[in-house]
């Protein structure tokens, strides 16, 4: 990999892992439609870590109130400070990794194709557009229920189909559940630092222990890349959330959609 494709695959990865548009679709999509070759799984691992890192310090102080008193709670065996917060966290976490833990092979086989990503792209993308569209109670992120979190983990596991979004989907069923914006966005977030932290774990572990060749100029290159376009994406996404709203990324995505059926289906 040479050091021009792993920058753009670096921003590629920081900017659409946190905007509702699916950054597995479009780490797909570019070699497809530029003629690379496949960036390979330790990439793949230096790209998460980067997107992790950026979300991480992004968040600092709700990582460190939440890790705080998610200890705290467990030790004094009731919750305190943000530690419920911190066990809505690990519920939603829950149905992401069961699933990817039991249809990864499923995943990494049959569900890459370019047709699937054309109809999860397209369908989630309306499904965000309904959402963000249809009346809300506006509730803020201190009125989560164990079943919201439940909910949002769910539809969050639906995101291992590429093309889904991980921040499409959750953003989506936090809204549907009546969340504000801001509130389904901060969620979303929040909820990608265990998951992504265990998408990086299982990636190393597959560099680890296969005969998988690391590209170390490329592996830091896309890893530094894909940390410093994903703080400005979080950044100007919640800058810019109230005033847009969503339908720049239902646009974005239905254009996608057709870009996508015109020039690899047809």
């Amino acid at each position: 990999m040479d050091v021009v494709q792993a920058i753009w695959l670096g921003i590629i990865q920081g900017i659409t892992e946190f905007l509702p548009i699916s950054s597995s679709a479009h780490l797909i999509l570019a070699p497809v439609l530029v003629g690379w070759t496949d960036q390979g799984v330790a990439f793949d691992l230096a790209v998460h870590v980067g997107t992790l890192l950026a979300v991480v310090l992004y968040f600092r102080r709700d990582v460190t109130n939440l890790t705080k008193d998610g200890i705290v709670s467990i030790l004094q065996r009731r919750f305190a400070g943000q530690g419920l917060m911190a066990g809505y966290l690990v519920i939603g976490t829950v149905p992401a990794a069961l699933a990817g833990l039991l249809l990864l092979d499923l995943i990494e086989t049959q569900l890459r194709s370019v047709a699937i990503i054309f109809f999860t792209t397209l369908i989630f993308g309306l499904l965000l557009g309904w959402a963000d569209w249809r009346p809300r109670q506006n509730r803020n992120i201190t009125t989560l229920t164990w079943r919201d979190a439940f909910l949002v983990g769910a539809a969050q596991a639906l995101s291992l189909i590429p093309g889904a979004s991980r921040s499409g989907v959750t953003i989506t069923a936090g809204l549907m559940l009546g969340l504000s914006r801001e509130a389904a966005a901060r969620f979303s977030f929040l909820m990608a630092i265990p998951i992504t932290a265990l998408a990086a774990s299982a990636k190393l572990l597959e560099v680890a222990t296969g005969d998988v060749a690391v590209d170390w100029t490329g592996f830091l290159v896309g890893g530094l890349t894909s940390f410093g376009t994903a703080l400005m994406a979080i950044h100007f996404f919640l800058k810019w959330l109230n005033r847009f709203g969503m339908w720049p990324y239902v646009a974005y995505r239905l254009g996608l959609a057709a870009l996508i059926y015109w020039v690899l289906m047809r």
